[in-house]
């Protein structure tokens, strides 16, 4: 038996009173919504009510239950109601947080589009690479690239990301092709900086552990986005994410070396608060994100800029 139609039932018969008078409500005999209720109470085995000909009483374990059950079928009719309303009547203000380049990228450039058929919606977003608290500052939604995420969130996977260590060809024809991790150490490295200019150094993995190669070179920066660009021209080999260099890997215009020390992939998500009802607005929204990475050629099929955050920026 349905087990949804036997909650549904107990409801019923809670809240009407008796079996006749819901059985009278749903146009169906109170033999068959005895059978329901008694089906219910062997599944579980508790008692839920206790019934006799002029007389009906929820148990204390049926009345705990009972509110649990009220609660369920709202947000059944809630949800049904939202999908038969369609994604037009989807509405309010839905605040995003992003990285700064993955932002400017792959999130804020979708929300025309996302848009198209929610006029009642509005959309801001503040992107940062900085880890935003969600709920102290009233974040609706953070897009996170890799990184541990606090147990009192939810993380749904959107897609994933690679670190992978780049050069155009020109630079490549010029200076070698590195065949191991120590090569790097002739190589004009164009890494990302911490504060007061410490190389923070590169990331790979090597006999089934994680190594870190302090690399060197003529530039280095604290800004990702002018690193890609600095890799772009041919100045030095960079270490950057798949996200951001896979249409210029497409076109040839990179290329990329040490792919067998590369550490394994990890994911892109967007994070949300844990909450008893996620709204529409947060639900539809990375749905959306999740149909359009999905797509063939997406993500070599776009242009690339920046860095994928700070606390993972280079």
């Amino acid at each position: 038996m349905d087990r949804f139609k036997q909650i549904e039932t107990f409801v019923r018969v809670a809240e009407a009173g008796s079996l006749a008078a819901a059985a009278l409500e749903e146009g169906v005999s109170p033999v068959i919504l005895g059978r329901r209720i008694d089906a219910l109470e062997k599944r579980l085995g508790v008692k839920l009510m206790y019934r006799s000909t002029r007389r009906l009483v929820v148990s204390e374990a049926g009345a705990a239950f009972l509110e649990r059950c009220k609660g369920l079928l709202a947000d059944w009719d809630q949800a049904e109601d939202e999908l038969s309303a369609g994604r037009r009547a989807v509405s309010g203000h839905l605040i995003v947080s992003a990285p700064a380049a993955f932002g400017r990228k792959h999130v804020a450039p979708l929300a025309p589009a996302f848009l198209a058929d929610k006029p009642g919606l509005q959309m801001s977003f503040n992107l940062t690479d900085r880890v935003v608290d969600l709920v102290r500052e009233g974040y609706d939604l953070s897009i996170r690239i890799g990184g541990t995420v606090d147990p009192n969130f939810v993380a749904v996977k959107l897609a994933t990301n690679r670190r992978v260590v780049c050069g155009t060809p020109a630079y490549l024809a010029r200076h070698g092709r590195p065949r191991s991790l120590e090569d790097l150490l002739a190589h004009n490295c164009l890494a990302f900086n911490l504060q007061g200019g410490q190389n923070r150094g590169w990331y790979f993995q090597r006999g089934g552990k994680r190594v870190t190669m302090r690399v060197t070179g003529s530039l280095d920066c604290n800004d990702g986005e002018l690193l890609h660009r600095w890799a772009s021209e041919g100045l030095g080999l960079g270490w950057r994410s798949t996200w951001e260099i896979a249409d210029q890997l497409a076109r040839g215009e990179l290329e990329t070396v040490l792919d067998e020390f590369a550490l394994p992939e990890y994911d892109i998500l967007a994070v949300y608060p844990q909450q008893r009802y996620v709204p529409a607005k947060v639900r539809y929204f990375i749905d959306y994100l999740k149909e359009v990475y999905a797509r063939p050629g997406y993500w070599g099929g776009s242009a690339a800029a920046g860095d994928d955050g700070a606390a993972r920026a280079d």
